[in-house]
């Protein structure tokens, strides 16, 4: 029986071994992890570190250039705080005058003292001026009654105007359109030589009168031997002679002078 329970003693022990060397094992790897943990935190530490060692001269360099815009912006500031309290100067005479420096509470509203000189100015210029027209009028009316008086009686607008009024019909004729030759133009005899008949146009519009022409023997010019009004249709001519043979023509005219001939014949004989 001792010897049983020895045995089982020894395997109680040699059980107990191995879960101490598992405790020992468990913990060296607790330990591990530990060290592991710690060195990964001295690691981040240390790139937290040089990440902030290298931020700082950037820091430090956007730091300076601000600092410097401020005193480049504090510079004009102070230059144009002092261009405008520099004093100004003033020259009435030959000695120059410094006038004190002109701020904002001193400055004061200038009294218009040129005013009233320029209204004095301009009431004198006025009055010379009326007065000039005046003496202006006063000789012009001087002159025209004195070249009234001596000149003579120039002629009326009507006089002038008669003249030209009495125009020549030439000027102041209308052009007439239709002009017409007097038809069936004829000759008959009479007791002492012919009576010309003729009939009157169909253009009658502007129609003034007629002319009677002769020609003997067919040369040289026409030569009127009558003009008659509108109305007459008929022109006696007398016999001269009974040499050789004469030609007649009667020919419309108009109040433009414009004229139209009839159909020209001959008749054995001197007619006048």
């Amino acid at each position: 029986m001792a010897v049983k329970k020895k045995s089982a003693a020894k395997k109680k022990v040699a059980k107990k071994a191995p879960a101490r060397k598992a405790v020992a094992k468990k913990s060296a790897a607790r330990k591990s992890v530990a060290k592991k943990k710690t060195t990964a935190k001295r690691a981040v530490k240390k790139s937290v570190a040089k990440k902030t060692a290298k931020r700082a001269p950037a820091k430090k360099a956007a730091a300076k250039k601000v600092a410097k815009k401020k005193t480049t912006a504090k510079r004009p500031v102070k230059k144009s705080a002092k261009k405008a309290a520099a004093p100004r100067v003033t020259v009435t005479s030959s000695r120059p005058v410094v006038a004190a420096p002109v701020t904002a509470k001193a400055v004061a509203p200038a009294k218009p003292t040129a005013a009233p000189k320029q209204g004095a100015s301009g009431r004198v210029v006025f009055a010379v001026v009326v007065g000039i027209v005046l003496l202006a009028m006063i000789v012009w009316s001087q002159s025209s009654t004195d070249s009234d008086d001596g000149a003579a009686p120039a002629p009326s607008m009507s006089q002038s105007a008669e003249p030209s009024e009495s125009a020549s019909p030439e000027e102041t004729m209308v052009a007439v359109e239709t002009i017409e030759a007097p038809s069936k133009f004829v000759a008959l005899k009479s007791a002492d030589g012919l009576n010309l008949r003729w009939v009157a146009p169909m253009a009658t519009e502007g129609l003034t009168g007629y002319n009677v022409e002769i020609r003997a023997n067919g040369t040289g010019d026409w030569t009127t031997i009558a003009t008659v009004p509108a109305d007459q249709l008929t022109q006696a001519v007398t016999k001269s002679g009974d040499a050789g043979w004469t030609q007649f023509r009667v020919s419309s005219v108009y109040s433009d002078g414009q004229s139209a001939p009839a159909t020209v014949f001959g008749i054995p004989g001197e007619f006048k």
